[in-house]
Order: structure tokens, then sequence, then C-alpha cells
């Protein structure tokens, strides 16, 4: 089995142990939420998300793996804790690996589509704007600092 089909039956099984050990010590993580986090700030993000949330199902496609990179589509679908909404969300990861672990990670989706979902009206009329992303960014960096240190 690759590191990506690794990393996300993992994901699937909410185990987020197996997920930290495909990534390298100086792996990175960005995304439309998390921009900038190096290994122990993404492993410790996915033990948030996967132990906060209660209804997390997650589906993926390996598009591509070599030994130094590959390409994962992937779907969430959850129930956004804050406002209790249903969201499903479409993401593609992008991976540079090395010595069969990830050592950057780039997941891109749609930020206003996801906000609309997950934070309702407010999402659909001002999802679009930094305001809003800057705001659901340093909710979210607060949280993982908590969770950090906990």
């Amino acid at each position: 089995m690759g590191t990506l089909s690794r990393f996300y039956t993992a994901f699937a099984q909410r185990d987020w142990a197996a997920m930290g050990a495909c990534y390298a010590d100086g792996a990175r993580f960005t995304d439309p939420v998390f921009p900038d986090l190096d290994a122990s700030g993404v492993r410790a993000m996915w033990k948030m998300l996967l132990t906060s949330g209660t209804d997390l199902r997650v589906t993926f496609r390996v598009v591509e793996e070599t030994a130094e990179r590959g390409v994962c589509e992937w779907e969430a679908f959850y129930t956004f804790s804050k406002t209790g909404k249903k969201v499903h969300n479409k993401i593609r990861s992008e991976f540079e690996l090395r010595d069969g672990l990830i050592v950057r990670q780039r997941d891109h989706f749609n930020f206003w589509r996801w906000s609309r979902q997950a934070l309702g009206i407010t999402g659909l009329l001002l999802g679009w704007s930094s305001m809003v992303k800057n705001k659901v960014r340093g909710i979210a960096r607060a949280g993982l600092e908590r969770a950090m240190k906990a």
C-alpha cells in the first residue's frame, strides 16, 4: 500500500496517530483554513479534527502517486460543530513525498462553497471575503493552539 492510500485509509478510520506517522518530521501543510503548519501542527490538526467531530465520513481516490509526488481527491461529510450545519467538502491534495513520507501537503478547496454550507447565510453573503476567511482562520488557529497545549 502506498503512502497516500495508507494516509487516507487511516483518515477514513479516524486514526490520527497513523495519519501523523505518514509525515516526515520537517513536513509542511497548507490549506485555506490552516495556511502554514509544520509537522507537529498538522499532526495536532488531524488529532483535533478527528477527536472533536462525531459524524465525519471520508472518501478518497488516489489520482497519482510516485516516490516523489502524489495527488489525491477526497471528500469529507460532517456536521460543522460551531453551527450544527451539514458540510460536504471536496478537496484536492497535492503531495511531495520522500522516503515514503509526506514532506509537503497542499490541500485545495473552494472556501466560499465550504462557508456557504458551514456558516449558512453569513457564508453565502460574505464567505468569499477575506474578513470571513481571516475570522475562520483565527478561530481554527486558536482551537489548534489549545489542542497542542492539552
